[in-house]
């Protein structure tokens, strides 16, 4: 996955940085406002990448004195930076050089390159769309792809899927707006389109802040994965009682997970740290993402057992 994740990320840089500077040498040359808004919308994304690459080379540092649990979380730290970014910088210039466009109208030129660099983007783009959904169909399995983008505790992957397919829409929408300002002589339309692509870089801003937030401030498994793990520990022949288990993310592939577990009163120190082991041998089996497994066992109020067992 950690693999996917780097040549998902390169692929994309890659195909940015070509496509940013031929829109920008193009927005130049014509004038275009929407132009303008792609090229920044193109760097953004370039920088996007960059940061998810820091992301995930420090997110891989082992724990320290001062991490025990290691540096995981720093992929969600950069990914919030991430789409920080997209917000204030690509949805902010772009919807600001709409609104001057349309203050102060300068008709469109040289309208053959606009739609020779949008067509050359637009492949370009589906390319690098196409490898990102693809390693994030293989993460995620066939499930429906905005369900799947919630799920994904990945957000080097699904940052840049949503990254894509925004870039993918923003294109269209610079397009409409370079043929519609030419075919009614309205530059003004060419404005109307830069807004339209900065609001659409700020929706999906908006959306990779939600996701990032969460899993930065320390979102747990799903519910159908939490119930899953609960009657794991509770087929175990020791067992009576198993309380909702607690969860966290430290990384996309490392989850912290602990449990009370109450077993029989009859049952000795001995039994309990062999159920333990059960217990923990069983959860890692379906659940390979979890990797630190504490269990509180307890026996029943009338018996003095109790014990601790970590992993």
């Amino acid at each position: 996955m950690k693999n996917d994740s780097k040549l998902t990320t390169l692929a994309a840089l890659a195909g940015n940085i070509a496509i940013a500077a031929t829109k920008f040498i193009v927005a130049g040359i014509s004038g275009s406002a929407a132009m303008w808004a792609e090229g920044i919308h193109s760097l953004v994304d370039c920088g996007n990448q960059i940061m998810l690459l820091v992301g995930m080379r420090r997110s891989r540092r082992p724990p320290d004195t001062n991490h025990p649990f290691g540096h995981g979380k720093e992929l969600y730290f950069w990914s919030l930076m991430v789409a920080v970014l997209i917000f204030g910088v690509g949805g902010g210039i772009s919807v600001y050089r709409g609104v001057l466009r349309i203050l102060n109208p300068r008709e469109v030129e040289q309208f053959f390159w606009n739609y020779v660099v949008l067509g050359a983007a637009f492949l370009i783009e589906s390319v690098t769309f196409a490898i990102a959904y693809r390693a994030f169909a293989a993460q995620q399995g066939t499930k429906d792809i905005l369900a799947a983008i919630v799920a994904s505790k990945d957000p080097s992957i699904f940052t840049i899927l949503a990254e894509d397919g925004a870039a993918l829409v923003g294109l269209l929408i610079a397009a409409g707006g370079v043929f519609l300002s030419h075919l009614f002589n309205m530059p003004e339309l060419d404005g109307v389109a830069s807004i339209l692509i900065g609001l659409l870089l700020a929706t999906v801003a908006l959306f990779l802040i939600r996701e990032s937030r969460g899993l930065l401030v320390g979102e747990g498994v799903d519910p159908k994965t939490e119930m899953a793990i609960r009657r794991i520990a509770s087929r175990d022949p020791l067992v009576e009682h198993v309380r909702r288990p607690l969860t966290m993310y430290l990384g996309p592939e490392n989850v912290l997970r602990a449990m009370d577990v109450q077993f029989r009163a009859s049952a000795s120190v001995e039994d309990v740290a062999q159920s333990i082991d059960r217990i923990k041998a069983a959860i890692r089996d379906a659940f390979p993402h979890l990797k630190r497994i504490y269990v509180e066992a307890e026996a029943r109020a009338e018996s003095a057992t109790r014990a601790t067992a970590r992993r």
